[in-house]
Parts: C-alpha cells; sequence; structure tokens
C-alpha cells in the first residue's frame, strides 16, 4: 500500500481504449488500496473518461480552466498532497493543446519541474497521460515511461532536467501585431500600467481582464526593478486571440520553481509571479546567468 516517496511515471497512449483502460484500472486499484486517488482531466480526458469512474471512489478535478497555464498545476497538486486521506496516487491529463508552442514549452517546463517539487514526497504516485508524439520530451522528465504494456526507465530522464528547461529560450512570438518596445526604471512605472491597460483593452479585453494584465505586469516590471539591475525592457503586443507582455532584464532567477510555491508570509519574494499565475492565461519564465530573465505574460480574449 502506497510508495516511499513520489513515483512519477509517463503513460503513453497510443490509442483511446488503451489509455482508458490503463488510467481506470490505475485509479481502481489506488482505491481497492486505501488511497487517495484522484484524475485531473482536461478536456479530452473528460470525454475519453465520461462514466467510466462514476461510483468507484475516484475524485475527478476538472482542470479545463486550471491546466491553461501550467504554473497552477503543482499548487494544486500540493494541496491535494496534503489534504490526502493515506497515499495519494493521480493522473494528469490537464494541460492545454500542445499545438500552441507557448503552451507546448510550459507544459515541458511542468513536467520537468514536477521532479523537483516533490522531490520529498511521501506516498505520492503521479502518472501522467503522455501523446506518442510528446514521448521524446517525457524520457527526459520522467523516472519511469509505461509503453505498450511495459515499464522501462525513462531513457533520458535527468531529475535536475528543470533547471537545463527554465535556461532554455522562449519560443519566438509569431506574427506579434502593434509591438511596442519600451525601456523602464522605477519612475516609469505609472506610464507602463497605462500603456498595457490601454493597449489591451483597445485589442478587445474587457475592463476586468485588461486591469487583470496590468496588475500583473505591474508586479512582474517592479520585480525586475528590484531584483533585476533597477531597470528593463516591456515588450507588448497581440495576435488573433491573445495578448502578450514580455518584461525583461538582466537579473537571473537561481529557483525555477518560483511562483508554483504559496508565498510564506515570513518570507520576503515570490508574491508577484505567484498573483501574476493567478491572473493570467498562461506565464512563461525563463532564466539564465548572463542572459538575463524573460516573463511572458498572455491574457486571451
Amino acid at each position: 500500500m502506497g510508495t516511499a516517496g513520489f513515483v512519477h511515471e509517463a503513460l503513453v497512449h497510443r490509442d483511446d481504449d488503451a489509455y482508458v483502460a490503463a488510467t481506470v484500472d490505475f485509479l481502481r486499484e489506488g482505491v481497492r488500496e486505501g488511497e487517495t486517488a484522484v484524475a485531473l482531466l482536461g478536456p479530452r480526458g473528460r470525454e475519453l473518461l465520461a462514466g467510466a469512474l462514476d461510483g468507484s471512489g475516484v475524485r475527478v478535478v476538472d482542470t479545463t480552466d486550471l491546466g491553461r497555464n501550467p504554473a497552477r498545476l503543482i499548487p494544486t497538486l500540493r494541496d491535494l498532497l496534503e489534504t490526502a486521506r493515506g497515499p495519494l496516487r493521480c493522473v494528469g491529463n490537464s494541460t492545454r493543446a500542445t499545438h500552441d508552442p507557448a503552451a507546448a514549452a510550459e507544459t515541458a517546463l511542468h513536467e520537468a519541474l514536477l521532479n523537483l517539487a516533490f522531490d520529498d514526497a511521501i506516498d505520492f504516485r503521479l502518472r501522467c497521460t503522455v501523446d506518442a508524439d510528446a514521448l521524446p520530451e517525457a524520457e527526459h522528465t520522467h523516472p519511469t515511461v509505461l509503453d505498450g504494456g511495459t515499464s522501462r526507465p525513462g531513457a533520458a530522464y535527468d531529475p535536475d532536467h528543470g533547471y537545463a528547461v527554465f535556461a532554455r529560450p522562449l519560443p519566438e512570438a509569431t506574427t506579434p501585431l502593434d509591438l511596442d518596445d519600451v525601456h523602464f526604471t522605477l519612475d516609469d512605472l505609472p506610464e507602463l500600467r497605462d500603456l498595457v491597460t490601454v493597449r489591451s483593452s483597445a485589442f478587445g479585453l474587457s475592463r476586468d481582464r485588461a486591469l487583470d494584465l496590468t496588475l500583473a505586469t505591474n508586479e512582474i516590471v517592479t520585480n525586475s526593478i528590484v531584483h533585476g539591475g533597477d531597470r528593463g525592457t516591456l515588450r507588448t503586443w497581440h495576435d488573433e486571440r491573445t495578448f502578450t507582455c514580455e518584461v525583461t532584464d538582466s537579473g537571473h532567477i537561481t529557483n525555477p520553481l518560483v511562483g508554483r510555491v504559496s508565498p510564506i508570509p515570513a518570507v520576503q519574494g515570490g508574491r508577484g509571479v505567484w498573483l501574476a499565475n493567478r491572473l493570467c492565461d498562461l506565464v512563461s519564465i525563463r532564466s539564465a546567468p548572463g542572459t538575463g530573465t524573460v516573463v511572458r505574460l498572455q491574457v486571451d480574449r
């Protein structure tokens, strides 16, 4: 019953029937063993498993909105682990479609950071469903791969892979429209807030969503001024669906879990990114020594 620590597995699904059978069997086994069994399901997972878990004792968490920004998922898993009665086992099928390069990059980072976030967890087994096309990345981020009915070690698994992914450049924006590029210092904060509100409102965001993005951008710009060398650059652009604010500076973030761990009142730092993750549809952060930090905030229309 249970596991000694954190067990992180990739379940490669090559057809729907095999996915459903493996997922349902895994979760029902947990219930029989007296564990807390949870399915974190996005739209596709809920469609495939509709009715299959009814009356099983498995808790289903709808991640349609939650999983749009993968940075919100580690805090959710922490809450599940802290409130579980006995060992916890989860199936994760939660992030938005990976045909979006930005979302795919954040999914890859999230999977890598799970190993750092739960390195000291006790009795936690997480099975991530992985499309066969995403297997090459999953080999880096999962100690165990379940493929075709067999279990094997991840071919390229590295528990510290999250640091490498966190240092990668973000995907280039595709055909950005209405680009602003503004250098800032502390004195420029009021003008930057006005710029974001006006531009995002003109793009078509509602007043509330425009103000959410303005608040998130203000938090990140303030962090840049305090921790990133007193100055930085704000770029804004949009495509047909999404308005983006990108803040860059010369600082270096050493903790890739920034914004994914609930802020502790007695500890300074981390609140701005935590807040941004709750206000925006997608938050992407990359940082490396010598190249600085990039924070990209996206809100969809």
